[in-house]
């Protein structure tokens, strides 16, 4: 497996090709409210370090992570190599203020101005609308909204390509179907727990837009263990889902596979998606998810999954819809 994971894939019809694992740079950003633990600023910098030496040309972040701070720790390894490798690609998201909630589009270029501040880049080669979820479908694609500000952004050179990320699926579906966007970026919706994401999945490839899987373990449950780690999604797990991930992880014992390279390969394996976005602070993660990501795991292994009774009706099981 190990070659078809590190060979490239188109990123829809970017022109851009990226690994099947994307690095995630929120926890880059020190969020110990979301993620509920810290990265120092030393470990987050050997991090990128790492990933940018690795087969993973593929990197995520965001303006509002850790308040720009992912962006500025991004951007100063980035001026230590004196810019992006050929051929790596970064992305990053347009954000609305955290202090205000504005989203407007006068918010937007703000956010992309800050981004290209704190990377230390004259432009950027991917910029997602982020978390649409706070605003209306209507403010983002009408006059002078995010959607046009980016846009103008393009026509200008400063940005090369325009998607869309966020949570709610229905809403991300709605995006992807105006063809306005060549990647969408879901997130805890994709995984071994939750699979709520399945019609985006679905539109998205019929459109041949890109669809980049964000948080394969659930935000840490899948990674650690549901005993060690009992949350999904940033909150505490509902009991359904820790019975769920209890299963999995008998199951896992059973055929001698670690809990999350079967939920890393979940994602890896599906032909729908282009890449899976893993967060990482440590620089060792990097040399781990790749072991995790070509790990051997037998056809019987997802059988047994697959056995365990899906209820998709089941409100708790998917209430990060």
């Amino acid at each position: 497996m190990t070659q078809p994971l590190l060979s490239k894939r188109p990123l829809g019809k970017t022109g851009l090709f990226v690994s099947p694992l994307c690095v995630g740079g929120a926890p880059l950003g020190d969020m110990p409210e979301t993620f509920a633990y810290s990265a120092s600023e030393e470990n987050a910098l050997a991090t990128i370090r790492a990933a940018v030496a690795s087969p993973i040309n593929f990197l995520d972040t965001a303006a509002a992570y850790g308040d720009g701070k992912s962006e500025r720790r991004i951007g100063k390894v980035i001026q230590e190599m004196g810019g992006l490798p050929s051929g790596f690609v970064l992305a990053t998201k347009a954000d609305r203020s955290l202090q205000t909630g504005d989203f407007s589009g006068e918010q937007i270029k703000r956010s992309v101005e800050g981004s290209l501040l704190r990377l230390g880049l004259d432009h950027l080669q991917y910029v997602y609308i982020h978390d649409p979820e706070h605003t209306t479908f209507e403010n983002v694609m009408g006059p002078v909204g995010p959607l046009e500000v980016l846009k103008n952004f393009r026509d200008q050179g400063v940005i090369d390509h325009i998607g869309i990320s966020g949570g709610p699926i229905d809403m991300l579906i709605r995006y992807v179907e105006t063809g306005e966007f060549s990647a969408v970026e879901t997130h805890n919706r994709y995984t071994l727990l939750n699979r709520s994401a399945e019609p985006l999945l679905d539109v998205a490839h019929r459109l041949g837009v890109a669809v980049i899987n964000a948080a394969p373990y659930g935000s840490g449950m899948l990674a650690k263990g549901p005993e060690a780690y009992p949350r999904y999604a940033y909150t505490d797990a509902p009991p359904v889902l820790l019975e769920r991930a209890r299963s999995f992880s008998q199951i896992c014992r059973e055929y001698d596979v670690p809990l999350a390279a079967a939920a890393l390969q979940f994602s890896l394996r599906d032909s729908r998606i282009t890449s899976t976005v893993v967060g990482m602070t440590k620089p060792e993660r990097v040399s781990q998810t790749l072991e995790l990501a070509s790990y051997p795991i037998p056809s019987e292994l997802w059988s047994a999954i697959e056995a365990i009774a899906f209820d998709t009706d089941n409100p708790e099981a998917n209430r990060f819809k």
